[in-house]
């Protein structure tokens, strides 16, 4: 077994202590992981967002800080601010929450616009630049945020420029029948299992799994695939916004990680389709034609349409 298909085992087996179910979405999120991406999980309220970024940092042994964003939450408690000490009469800076290796910035969409804004150089530099002076980020650097449906009282839509900084939009769902059962019963007791979690690897390992992804190789014929996707995009008459460069960056390197979990050194066409929706999809805005012409259009609904008429290429390696 290849090393990153025993973390996806390992992590699968450590977080259904808490999460029954749901090992799709386990393995989306250490998809973004392993590719140093940032992941957006949106659901309606108690289905276990906060608990699947808390079980990540914890079995990941990665130092973790969590953000409640709330209305009056400032920028300068994301980012950190400058302040004169005046024992020495020096200007210090005092670290954010943001200084950590995986941030949970939970129910982001409540918080303002300026507020969400702070997190844009955050989550593509990995650093804060305040003053004139360039703060680094801890490495792995990972935003894990949750977000309630935009249709609930309270919320702010997130800005585009934001959503595209996410590498990955993913929902958890609501649980079977038997999976809540099973639920209740781990809670019987009132114990909360997510205490008792352990690591199940080191910083190191990410890192190394990390660099290991760019390995995986990508032919000219998946890597033209992929361009034809994001360019046939742009004028498909059901987007009023196609996928940005970012975005087709994002599903090479989210297919690179897909394959290698899979134990595999090559990409296929099924790893971009398999990776598609996740990536992509908050990434396309459907035009107001699609929305009011289409029953039930979702943008991972068209956008599976839309790469279903894409020719796939006939040699992959």
């Amino acid at each position: 077994m290849q090393p990153a298909q025993k973390l996806n085992q390992l992590l699968k087996e450590n977080i259904s202590r808490v999460i029954v179910g749901k090992q799709d979405v386990i393995e989306l999120v250490l998809n973004a992981i392993l590719c140093g991406g940032h992941v957006l999980i949106e659901d309606v309220p108690g289905v276990g967002k906060t608990t699947l970024a808390s079980a990540f940092a914890k079995s990941l042994a990665l130092s973790f800080k969590r953000i409640q964003f709330t209305p009056d939450v400032t920028p300068s408690d994301v980012t950190g601010y400058n302040f004169i000490d005046f024992k020495t009469d020096k200007m210090e800076y005092r670290e954010g929450a943001v200084f950590a290796q995986m941030v949970l910035a939970d129910e982001i969409n409540r918080t303002s616009p300026k507020t969400q804004s702070s997190l844009l150089e955050v989550m593509e530099e990995g650093q804060v630049t305040l003053d004139g002076e360039t703060h680094k980020l801890p490495t792995p650097f990972i935003v894990l945020a949750t977000q309630n449906p935009v249709d609930f009282v309270g919320t702010y839509p997130l800005p585009e420029a934001q959503l595209d900084r996410f590498f990955m939009r993913v929902s958890i769902g609501y649980p079977t029948e038997a999976e809540e059962a099973e639920v209740l019963n781990m809670y019987m007791t009132g114990e909360k299992p997510l205490q008792t979690l352990e690591p199940v690897c080191t910083r190191e390992d990410i890192l190394r799994l990390q660099k290991m992804v760019g390995d995986v190789r990508v032919s000219k014929e998946m890597r033209a695939y992929i361009t034809q996707i994001a360019q046939a995009s742009r004028t498909y008459r059901a987007f009023s916004r196609g996928i940005s460069t970012r975005g087709a960056i994002s599903l090479m390197h989210s297919a690179q990680a897909c394959a290698m979990l899979q134990g595999r050194d090559y990409v296929t066409p099924e790893d971009v389709r398999k990776m598609a929706g996740p990536v992509l999809a908050h990434r396309v805005v459907l035009s107001p034609e699609a929305r009011l012409g289409m029953k039930g259009a979702t943008a991972e609904r068209v956008l599976a349409r839309l790469i279903s008429s894409v020719q796939v290429p006939v040699r992959i390696r």
